[in-house]
């Protein structure tokens, strides 16, 4: 939040401590500050002030910060609550949190300016409350105080004119009277009998109309009935600085003060009733001297009423500040004061002490004692086990608790020496976790112990042994006789370790302190054996989670995946299918933008072609440079052909404008996706999220796989779009590039090959169809066997002079200009040299082309280049060869050239499966299939009718 969230806020502080006064000053800089040393001052301003803010310190010197923010719930239940401690205690954290306090600071009283952690963590409590909720919560406060049935309640102008009043406000006088508007509130005609009373009314106006706070006990006389005693307030409320309003309240104190002349009449029957209580009880003036002294006062403190009189002041009897007059003057009683006090024979006591601000006769404060010595001697150590018990709970770690037993061990048994032995089951030895500065000095250093029966540790934890010694030095298996330990016990926390307490005196573990031990021992391997369970439940709850959250981001992304890819199949344009990539990945909230780009090769940079979801003018504050290294990952991508992830976009924030810019678009990761198929970059895919580490590896794969299957469909597409153009450049080249396939084995047969086609094969590659002149077919067969490039060779078909070859090659020119968008249309190969012919569509320049040419065979040169019009309409071959698979074309292409369909046959069916390594069944069912959509073109696409040739 901004500085000017405080500045605008009105914040209470509350505590009496140092570092609150170091925070007052902090605050006072920066905002509207309220002060108040107790709670019950605090409460008081916070139904008067309606402050934004309550910063409190965790002790106070009437309450604590977590007691007084439950009091404050009652009164406001928005109001922001912030609670502030030096000592960074544990528990005191874990109480806050409970009780529902908005933040918890920890003050470090030794920084520079301890105060700073508490002004930002104050703002961002003021950041997350809304303006409307401060209003709003005045307003519902004001509400409720005026829609108090037992305060009368009236709002005055600024210039004390009367502007509006409360049903009990009419109620005192006459009602129609009561709230009438618009004149002053000391001409109420309830007023009107006693001149004197108007003035005093008027005079506490007047001080609230120059914003100051007035308070009096007036009797108004009512117009029937008798007169009554209210106790009158005038409340300025300040609007930044000047007065908004003024709030009058009076309430009813007629019954009080009759109590109060009823109680003063019965003084004499409250001396009989003390004189007769259990309890001590003590009765003093201001300056401490006793006005009344109980006559059982000799049962506590063994003096006689006379003695104790001799005493003064009370403060020799029960000590010096043993109460907070000022809490005393808040709350008339302070209550279960614990203190001790001296017997005449020299014991002490520990006595239970209330003190009450009385008005009898000249007795002032009045001090009951109860004596809970033996009850205090019972409780302190079961007090303190609990607390332990209590600590317990909030340890996460077998450490922890080690060390808390060694911290409180020593209140609970009274013995200084502890140690707390864990068993390390990876080592099978028994380790000393935690031990009190006592243990080392009368032990020495303590070992890790074998876990065998050798030493006292380990045979108490091998054995699960409790063993209590008077004195240690009698025991057979103590391995340090130098040791000072005498009374020692040890004791197995279950499969956990051991407890080990020792005293230097003989005999320190009586009935009551052994059994003490046991229970502390209990209660902590009952600590240990809790830890161990949640630690197994945390990793059993965070593997859930973690394969929860996986199968669920799964899901999500396959989702996605799958209704990208069913656009994709739809789509008829490049547009389509980037604007439906982009738009799928930013439906819903996973992704915050996505976009498309591709490369400018003579800017060497991207250009956006498409994007969807929240792009804020990101694609337009920069460019986007193809670079390995400190450009944008989407640039990156580009130069690298590899996936790109940026985790976190704020690290190195500095160190490259594009982070800046992306963060302030709330992009704080990115994943760029190369859209390559086969080589051929159709530019690059960049997704962005709003939190750290958004993909994960499994959206990393999946992502990657996506930018893999939308660069394989738009290569299909421009296949696509390559046949259907009407309009192609058919470029012929000349190839001197003996390694080249074709040329090699026109060479090495001494023959002409041609190409004649080619089907693409998911599996095994591409199968091409060549035709040879000038040599037997056989030897073009066992040259193209012995080449590495070819996989399998076929002879098709053979006469004298030549014939058909099938070779099947990983990868094929043919297909790599067909990635392309070109179209490979022939290429003849002789002892003389290569010739290629290519269609290129209108989209593609001739020089792609020849660089894509280049880089497969070497030594190409231009030879010619004239453009084509292809056929509008698509003719019978088209449409066939559109309908067709690309199995079936293999098996009847194969077929052709082997004389298949010749009469008589040159080869028959079984021959031809054999070749393609299929059933002869399958073999006749594709040339049928084949067949019925060449007919089905004949006499159905194309009618006979159609066509005219059955015309008269």
């Amino acid at each position: 939040m901004a500085l000017d969230s405080l500045a605008s806020a009105r914040i209470l502080l509350v505590g009496s401590s140092e570092w609150v006064d170091d925070a007052a000053t902090a605050f006072d800089e920066r905002t509207t500050l309220l002060r108040a040393d107790t709670a019950d001052a605090a409460l008081t301003l916070v139904a008067e002030q309606s402050p934004d803010c309550l910063v409190t310190a965790y002790d106070l010197p009437d309450s604590t910060g977590v007691a007084l923010l439950g009091d404050v719930r009652d009164v406001a239940p928005t109001l922001p609550v912030v609670v502030g401690a030096a000592d960074g205690s544990e528990s005191a954290a874990s109480d806050a949190i409970a009780a529902g306090v908005d933040d918890y600071v920890v003050i470090d009283e030794a920084a520079d300016r301890p105060s700073d952690a508490l002004l930002d963590r104050t703002r961002a409590v003021l950041e997350a409350t809304p303006d409307s909720d401060r209003h709003e919560r005045r307003a519902r406060q004001f509400e409720a105080v005026f829609g108090d049935a037992r305060t009368a309640t009236w709002v005055l102008d600024p210039d004390g004119s009367l502007v509006r009043a409360n049903q009990t406000a009419r109620e005192i006088g006459d009602d129609a009277a009561s709230a009438q508007t618009g004149g002053p509130f000391w001409t109420l005609p309830w007023l009107s009998g006693d001149e004197r009373t108007r003035a005093d009314v008027r005079r506490l106006v007047e001080r609230g109309v120059d914003g100051a706070f007035a308070h009096a006990v007036v009797t108004l006389a009512a117009i029937d009935g008798p007169s009554r005693v209210f106790d009158l307030s005038v409340r300025p409320v300040d609007d930044g600085g000047s007065v908004d309003s003024i709030v009058v309240e009076a309430v009813d104190i007629t019954d009080r003060v009759e109590l109060e002349r009823d109680l003063r009449r019965s003084e004499e029957l409250h001396r009989v009733t003390l004189n007769n209580m259990t309890d001590t009880v003590l009765m003093t003036d201001e300056d401490g001297e006793y006005t009344y002294v109980c006559p059982n006062v000799h049962f506590i403190f063994g003096y006689t009423a006379a003695e104790i009189r001799e005493q003064k002041p009370i403060e020799e009897l029960l000590g010096e500040d043993l109460f907070d007059r000022e809490e005393l003057a808040r709350r008339g009683v302070c209550k279960n004061i614990e203190c001790t006090a001296t017997d005449k024979a020299g014991r002490e006591h520990t006595l239970l002490v209330n003190v009450r601000a009385v008005s009898i006769q000249d007795g002032t404060l009045l001090y009951s004692c109860r004596d809970i010595t033996k009850r205090k001697r019972r409780e302190d150590a079961l007090a303190a086990l609990h607390g332990t018990a209590r600590r317990f709970l909030y340890a996460e770690t077998h450490q922890e608790i080690a060390q808390r037993v060694v911290d409180d061990a020593p209140a609970v048994l009274g013995v200084d020496a502890v140690a707390v032995y864990l068993f390390d089951d990876a080592a099978n030895e028994l380790r000393p976790a935690a031990y009190s500065p006592s243990a080392t000095e009368l032990h020495g250093p303590l070992p890790t112990v074998a876990v065998d029966d050798e030493t006292l540790p380990g045979h108490s934890f091998v054995a699960d042994d409790t063993l209590f010694f008077d004195d240690v030095h009698h025991a057979d298996r103590l391995d340090n006789r130098a040791t000072e330990f005498r009374g020692t016990t040890y004791i197995p926390l279950g499969d956990h370790g051991v407890f080990v307490a020792a005293s230097p005196e003989v005999g320190a573990f009586d009935d009551v302190t052994r059994e003490l031990a046991d229970l502390f021992a209990a209660t902590t391997e009952a600590a240990l054996d809790r830890v161990a369970r949640e630690a197994q439940l945390r990793e059993r709850d965070r593997q859930l989670q973690r394969q929860n959250e996986q199968l669920s981001a799964l899901n999500r992304i396959n989702d996605t995946i799958r209704e990208i890819g069913r656009t994709i199949v739809r789509a008829e344009t490049r547009e389509e299918i980037d604007r439906a990539v982009c738009e799928r990945l930013t439906d819903g909230d996973r992704f915050s933008f996505a976009w498309v780009g591709s490369v400018d090769p003579a800017r060497e940079v991207l250009e956006p072609r498409a994007w969807a979801g929240d792009e804020q003018g990101y694609l337009d504050c920069q460019s986007f440079a193809v670079g390995a290294s400190d450009a944008e990952p989407s640039g990156q991508a580009a130069a690298t052909d590899t996936v790109t992830l940026e985790t976190n976009v704020a690290a190195g924030l500095r160190d490259e404008p594009w982070r800046t810019e992306a963060l302030r678009r709330d992009f704080t990761s990115v994943l760029s996706i190369p859209l390559v198929y086969n080589d051929l970059s159709h530019g690059v895919l960049s997704v962005y999220a709003d939190s750290k580490d958004a993909f994960d590896e499994t959206a990393r794969a999946v992502l990657a796989e996506l930018g893999e299957t939308i660069a394989s469909a738009l290569s299909a597409l421009e296949r696509k779009n390559a046949l259907l153009t009407p309009s192609v450049t058919r470029v012929e080249f000349a190839v001197d590039d003996p390694t080249f396939l074709l040329s090699r084995l026109a060479d090495q047969a001494g023959c002409t090959v041609s190409y004649q086609g080619g089907i693409r094969q998911t599996d095994a590659g591409s199968a091409l169809f060549l035709t040879v002149e000038g040599a037997p077919v056989d030897a073009v067969v066992d040259h193209a066997a012995e080449m590495a490039a070819v996989d399998e060779v076929q002879a098709v078909s053979a006469d004298e002079n030549g014939g058909v070859v099938r070779l099947v090659v990983a990868r094929s020119l043919a297909q790599e200009l067909a990635d392309h968008g070109a179209l490979l249309r022939a290429v003849t190969a002789s002892q003389g040299g290569t010739e290629l012919r290519v269609d290129v569509p209108e989209r593609i320049t001739v020089r792609e082309i020849s660089e894509l040419i280049g880089q497969t065979v070497s030594n190409v040169a231009l030879r010619s280049r004239r453009s084509v019009e292809r056929p509008t309409q698509h003719d019978v071959r088209s449409t066939v060869l559109d309908e067709m698979t690309e199995r079936q074309l293999e098996v009847v292409q194969t077929a052709y050239y082997s004389g298949f369909f010749e009469s008589p046959r040159e080869t028959n069916g079984k021959e031809l499966a054999a070749m393609l390594d299929i059933s002869p069944p399958a073999f006749y069912q594709h040339v049928r299939a084949v067949q019925r959509k060449l007919f089905t073109a004949v006499f159905e696409a194309h009618g006979l009718l159609e066509s005219g040739r059955f015309n008269s």
